[in-house]
């Protein structure tokens, strides 16, 4: 089982050449990096992510820097007509859009064909988006994420090498409420968000697996934050939950047991060498998403379905997970 260190106070990711500073390496219950990126050019990888879900419904928002192109995208899942839609603008060399050192702070993506904001002040996050055509209509997306005071999430340097490392924040079970409007439509969100910020230097190719839940379950909020491949041999991992606010460092490694031949089978995620994390996820949907280009070259299979299992608390208290709404996925990626 791994050994990962605790980080207590700021740090800065890089050193002044841009190699990875050794005091970064360790994880930490809030977000304490400062992803001071440098060189490494075609390499950096930048990202912010956000997914707003309820019991009905799904929305996403996403603003990627690679170095030689910036993204945009969203998406929108109703989970009882399975209706879907997905919009990605495309900048090269990643004009257009803003992302910053650490997790506060505004995100920008702008284009005429779709607009984006997340303005986070380290305790309330104002998340909106535009199209003008969003399959087809008009799309608005407003929402304000709130993120309690004292809330902890998993947060961890990852380190291949000395040039190849990458940061990421994990911040589940932040309350989220808010609207999306397509065309006429208005449709109400009252749920919980997650954040996916990601900063580093990554190799050509990369693969992962990546699940992620928030919910009410027994009267405790709970967050999931589980993930593979990518860390493996690293001594390092991203695998934690939070419950009522206090996160839970999971230091095994996980098995992410699925049928690559046919994604919609039921998953089993489960810890490696406890009973720490013993999940099954039923997925109800299939979010497909490739890109091909000439240096690019990505496929991913996100799975929306319902998680049930049990986790055991770094007190040794399990909680009950029962038909918990969120994700899992694999990525595989050349870019």
């Amino acid at each position: 089982m791994n050994t990962e260190r605790e980080l207590l106070e700021p740090v800065l990711l890089c050193d002044p050449g841009g190699r990875l500073n050794p005091d970064a390496v360790g994880w930490s219950r809030r977000p304490l990096h400062q992803c001071n990126l440098r060189g490494h050019w075609l390499r950096k990888k930048r990202w912010n992510y956000w997914a707003i879900t309820t019991e009905t419904h799904l929305f996403s928002m996403t603003v990627t820097d690679l170095d030689y192109a910036g993204l945009g995208f969203a998406y929108f899942l109703d989970f009882e007509t399975r209706e879907f839609t997905e919009q990605t603008v495309l900048h090269p060399l990643g004009r257009g859009l803003t992302l910053p050192e650490g997790v506060e702070g505004e995100v920008r993506f702008t284009d005429r064909r779709m607009n984006m904001l997340m303005a986070d002040d380290g305790s309330t996050i104002r998340l909106t988006a535009e199209s003008p055509d969003f399959g087809g209509v008009a799309m608005q997306a407003d929402f304000t994420v709130t993120r309690p005071a004292g809330q902890e999430s998993v947060n961890v340097v990852i380190p291949w090498s000395t040039t190849r490392f990458q940061f990421t924040s994990k911040q589940e079970a932040l309350p989220a409420k808010g609207e999306v409007r397509l065309g006429e439509r208005r449709i109400a969100f009252d749920g919980f968000a997650c954040l996916d910020f990601g900063r580093g230097v990554w190799p050509y190719r990369g693969f992962w697996n990546w699940a992620a839940a928030s919910g009410v379950q027994g009267g405790r909020t709970v967050g999931l934050n589980l993930g593979g491949g990518w860390t493996d041999g690293t001594g390092m991992n991203e695998n934690g939950f939070v419950v009522d606010g206090r996160v839970t460092k999971v230091h095994d490694d996980l098995r992410f047991e699925y049928d690559p031949a046919n994604f919609m089978r039921p998953w089993r995620i489960r810890t490696r060498e406890t009973d720490q994390v013993d999940l099954t996820f039923e997925p109800f949907f299939e979010r497909v998403a490739r890109t091909e280009a000439v240096i690019v070259r990505s496929e991913v299979h996100q799975m929306i379905g319902r998680f049930s299992g049990t986790v055991v608390t770094e007190d040794g208290e399990r909680i009950a997970i029962e038909r918990m709404v969120g994700w899992a996925e694999e990525h595989r990626a050349r870019w």
